[in-house]
């Protein structure tokens, strides 16, 4: 096992017990204090020392209406200077939470956000420096916008966020970072113990009948979920950004880091679900949902059994007609370099002695985990997002855009690289983007979107809504990948 020469703390004597997370209704022009500390939690057989927001992981999730604005209260208690940043808010550029729009917090400073929330749907919070470290000790929650248009969401009896995550635990303690270096930079550091809400063994309960809105957020840093609750009925309702073209029933939905899905579940039966994780190797579960014989009224049955078209999506989709066949304005290939020599440009280590699997459409699966990754550095390791017509590379890239305009831009998952994999490619700071088409076909069923996956060698066509001046963001959602420079900035003029 490589140690870091220099670590971050990990002992627990003396601090707090991490506390449940709170769920804080809050109303236009409310003022919320959030503070970042470190936090004991057990986890399993072990007790491991955390960060956490409000003293819980996740931290608090904070339920808003569509057309308000907060005023929330950081203060740095950390580790490390920090940002908070809102992620999939459309708001003030100053406000954005990144190292380009602000100066981080040092421990103990302060910064006070001003946030809008002008689209119903499910966002997060998490840090935008050292995501690797921070976001893997427990620095996230989420954010629930609720519709001003009671017709938004199809008629659910609740609703509940569900956070998903993993971390790594060796010897008892959370796995060791280095304080100037980050590892596992290949494939991202995948967990051993899987998270929901925070905890390896979520117990949730039901009602017989009960249509259950679930908000899922993924905010692992590298692992991709494959959700499924055998025996309940699903219906994938809305995405990262909104409700869905078109509402479908599902059997599993699959999410990247940082996307987000609202998944209604009607529970028919009473009895014990398991809420779980599948992979091509492997089933893993995430939570139980014990459903009483007590019957949710009113019945919501006949409502759910409906599919609903959303007209706005529709009008999107006629919007979108003339893009389809357009020319790219801007194109971007992701890839990787890994130097000679060093362990990682090993391609036959990547598979010695591991049964490693991107799995069918192109997804690099946790179950062929190879211990090469943990070697791997910025060092050695350079992911890149590359402008096909300029070759300027990450911070080089020169990208200026004007308020009101739509811009396409075709992003290439690269095979031709050391180590191709797949990729959510996230973008800040617009009003989102639509996915026009994936290798020329196009997307059969529209949501706003502000992280695409883009699997192994998949060629991707997404439409970009530029609404907010300012300089912004746009980067692989991996955060290993993100520290080991899969990023760069773009201008956006008045």
């Amino acid at each position: 096992m490589t140690t870091s020469a220099h670590p971050f703390p990990t002992g627990t004597a003396g601090l707090p017990e991490a506390r449940p997370p709170e769920v804080v209704e809050l109303g236009d022009g409310d003022d919320f204090d959030l503070r970042i500390g470190p936090v004991a939690k057990r986890l399993g057989h072990a007790t491991v020392r955390l960060l956490a927001y409000n003293g819980s992981v996740p931290g608090p999730t904070l339920v808003v209406r569509e057309g308000s604005q907060l005023l929330v209260n950081v203060v740095n208690d950390g580790d490390l200077e920090t940002t908070v940043h809102w992620h999939g808010l459309r708001l003030d550029n100053r406000y954005d939470g990144t190292a380009a729009t602000q100066r981080p917090l040092a421990v103990g400073g302060r910064f006070t956000y001003r946030l809008d929330f002008p689209d119903p749907g499910a966002y997060w919070y998490h840090p935008h420096i050292r995501e690797d470290y921070a976001q893997e000790l427990g620095q996230y929650g989420t954010i629930v916008v609720l519709p001003t248009d009671a017709a938004y969401w199809p008629p659910a009896h609740r609703e509940l966020t569900i956070t998903l995550d993993d971390i790594l635990i060796e010897d008892g303690r959370v796995a060791p970072f280095d304080r100037f270096e980050t590892n596992y930079s290949a494939m991202g550091r995948f967990g051993n113990v899987l998270l929901a809400n925070g905890e390896p063994e979520l117990s949730l309960q039901a009602r017989r009948g009960e249509v259950v809105r679930l908000h899922l957020t993924n905010t692992a840093n590298t692992r991709v979920f494959n959700v499924a609750l055998p025996g309940a009925r699903m219906k994938l309702v809305g995405g990262d950004s909104g409700h869905y073209e078109r509402e479908t029933f599902v059997e599993q939905v699959l999410i990247a880091p940082s996307e987000r899905a609202v998944v209604d579940v009607l529970f028919e039966q009473p009895g014990t679900y398991g809420l779980e994780h599948r992979t091509p190797g492997r089933t893993y579960p995430l939570a139980t949902i014990a459903v009483a014989g007590e019957t949710a009224a009113p019945s919501l049955a006949e409502l759910f059994a409906k599919l609903r078209h959303n007209a706005d999506m529709a009008a999107e989709r006629e919007r979108m007609a003339p893009y389809l066949d357009a020319d790219p304005d801007k194109t971007i290939a992701l890839t990787v370099e890994m130097d000679p020599g060093e362990p990682s440009h090993d391609h036959g280590a990547h598979h010695h002695g591991h049964e490693h699997d991107h799995g069918p459409g192109g997804i690099e699966w946790e179950d062929g985990m190879v211990e090469v990754n943990r070697s791997t550095t910025a060092a050695n390791t350079r992911w890149k997002i590359v402008d096909r017509a300029t070759g300027a590379e990450g911070p080089a890239i020169d990208w200026r855009f004007r308020v009101g305009e739509r811009v396409k831009i075709r992003v290439v998952n690269a095979m031709d690289s050391d180590h191709p994999m797949h990729h959510p490619f996230h973008i800040h700071g617009a009003g989102g983007f639509l996915i026009l088409a994936r290798d020329g076909m196009t997307e059969p069923n529209l949501v706003w979107k502000d992280t695409v996956l883009i699997p192994t060698g998949q060629t991707v066509d997404l439409l970009l809504e530029v609404t907010h001046p300012g300089e912004w963001m746009a980067h692989c959602h991996i955060a290993e990948h993100h520290e080991s420079g899969m990023h760069f900035t773009f201008t956006v003029e008045p």
